[in-house]
């Protein structure tokens, strides 16, 4: 029950008695919420209990007593609950989801349920330049959650290049660089690169320094998929070493997305990484990073498995390849070395079929090779000839993740794809692991890494943080409830714990149940052109 209190007036004097009455606020806001802990995105904030007021998209008031100063729609009472910033997602696959005819998924709800009020599409290379073409069609078919995007190298390259493993032409490079300058003025956040995924993976290192430097000079960070995580190709301790330089070189802030030490031979680089950043941010160069809390990569076999160069020209051309006797036995090779590069085929979960692949999905690889009568190589080799298929890669070390989730420039992401639990639930894992499991972090700096400092890496206005003329993203969430429900074997199951969601002072998630709002906003960058 909430209680209001208003301001008592004397007005007269009748029969020798006082006689008083309350006059209400007469300033009036949308929504107050009250009796809350409040923690306002910083990583100093105390959970003080607190109020905050939201008119139309802004937040109007953060402090005590707002029912003194406003009259108010709607009251909320957050008793018991924690009032913090909307999350914000700085890695997502998401675009497809806000870009569909289907109305459930532009509401983009396994973000939502995770209380992310924002999330960045574009990433791993793969954001469209065409950024007020997207922005134009969020803004007529409506989404659930912002967005901001990134254009990214892989569709850059392809409009000039197709998928051709060569250097460009001082002329072609001229225009990508275009490209990549008119998406900036279209309002693009960064430049993301996924160097590790075809063609990107053909590309040198000055030819991505060029590229970054055009969003450099027009205020963007780059934000990449490394070149290697494990020991495909440089190591992972050379592809940051080929992060760092880019950086540098191209004058430009770098953020690593979903930073991590992939396959036992790397098992423990998690220190000499830490090291190389700290060095890096010590020498004057910007350098975060974001990372999702679970132990499986989410990929597929083409990607995963398959040596770069017999992916040139894309599936169609791997399969002419998969025909080819003299160059099937190469492949099959580097496929082999692969499975043993992540740990084993045993380590490899099918989660989801794609393209015409029938392969049993809660299957591992070997698994699918003992049913097929086949070695586990050849029954990926086998799933490729007719399609592909998602997997779940589990190989990384829980100690390497816990040393990155403790560094202060780590922020929470999710990498969020489909066929695997972090889509819908990797920030209330990241809570469950670290503020009430054993990473023995403050709450405070959780919600930091999830709100406010992500909102700092992108450069986002008036967003990350509760504070008086901010945007209305507020999230408010049961901090006993909070919870992933979402795994490998079910990774489509909403998480649970927000309680109230409001994006751009709309409410999204009203007593835990979806209100079929869809408030998000394209956000754009702005920037002289």
């Amino acid at each position: 029950m909430t209680l209001r209190i208003f301001a008592t007036v004397c007005v007269g004097m009748i029969a020798g008695l006082s006689a008083c009455h309350t006059t209400p606020p007469t300033e009036a806001v949308d929504t107050i919420i009250t009796g809350g802990r409040l923690y306002d995105g910083s990583p100093s904030s105390t959970g003080a209990v607190a109020d905050i007021a939201l008119r139309n998209d802004t937040i109007v008031y953060v402090g005590p007593d707002a029912a003194q100063l406003y009259r108010a729609d709607s009251v909320i009472d957050a008793s018991g609950l924690i009032v913090a910033p909307g999350f914000i997602d700085p890695h997502t696959h998401a675009g497809s989801d806000l870009a569909s005819g289907d109305i459930e998924r532009r509401a983009n709800l396994p973000f939502a349920f995770q209380g992310v009020t924002t999330v960045v599409v574009g990433n791993d290379g793969g954001g469209e330049p065409a950024i007020a073409d997207l922005a134009r069609d969020a803004r007529a078919k409506g989404i659930g959650t912002n967005a901001a995007y990134l254009v990214g190298f892989g569709p850059v390259r392809e409009a000039v290049l197709n998928k051709e493993n060569r250097a460009p032409s001082s002329s072609e490079l001229a225009e990508m660089k275009s490209i990549t300058h008119s998406a900036m003025c279209e309002g693009a956040w960064g430049f993301s690169a996924g160097l590790y995924y075809v063609p990107q993976s053909y590309s040198r290192t000055d030819e991505v320094i060029d590229l970054a430097t055009v969003a450099g000079k027009m205020g963007g960070y780059y934000d990449t998929h490394m070149r290697d995580e494990s020991t495909y190709n440089v190591t992972v301790t050379g592809a940051l070493a080929e992060t760092l330089e880019i950086g540098r070189k191209a004058g430009l802030p770098v953020h690593i997305a979903h930073i991590k030490a992939l396959g036992p031979a790397v098992w423990g680089h998690s220190a000499q990484m830490i090291a190389m950043v700290e060095q890096a941010r010590a020498s004057g160069l910007r350098v975060t990073a974001d990372q999702y809390p679970w132990e499986a990569s989410g990929t597929r076999i083409s990607n995963a498995l398959v040596p770069r160069d017999a992916l040139e020209g894309g599936l169609t051309s791997l399969r002419k390849r998969l025909a080819d006797p003299s160059q099937l036995q190469g492949i099959r090779q580097g496929m082999a070395d692969a499975i043993e590069r992540r740990g084993g085929a045993d380590r490899l979960l099918i989660t989801g079929q794609l393209a015409g692949s029938n392969a049993p999905v809660g299957r591992t690889l070997a698994e699918l090779g003992e049913l097929t009568g086949m070695a586990s190589v050849d029954a990926a080799i086998d799933v490729l000839r007719s399609g592909d298929a998602r997997l779940a890669s589990f190989n990384m070390n829980p100690a390497d993740i816990a040393a990155f989730a403790k560094q202060e420039w780590v922020v929470t992401g999710s990498d969020g794809s489909n066929g695997h639990p972090r889509k819908y639930g990797s920030f209330p894992k990241a809570y469950r692991d670290l503020v009430q499991g054993d990473g023995e972090m403050s709450l405070a700096r959780f919600i930091n890494r999830s709100s406010g400092m992500t909102a700092n890496i992108i450069g986002l206005p008036g967003r990350g943080y509760l504070r008086s003329g901010y945007n209305a993203d507020v999230l408010v969430f049961d901090p006993a409830k909070f919870a992933p429900n979402a795994d490998y074997s079910a990774p489509r199951e909403l998480s649970s714990g927000v309680v109230h969601l409001f994006v751009n002072g709309v409410p999204v998630i009203t007593n835990g149940a979806h209100t079929g709002e869809l408030p998000g906003k394209p956000l754009l960058k702005e920037t002289q052109c």
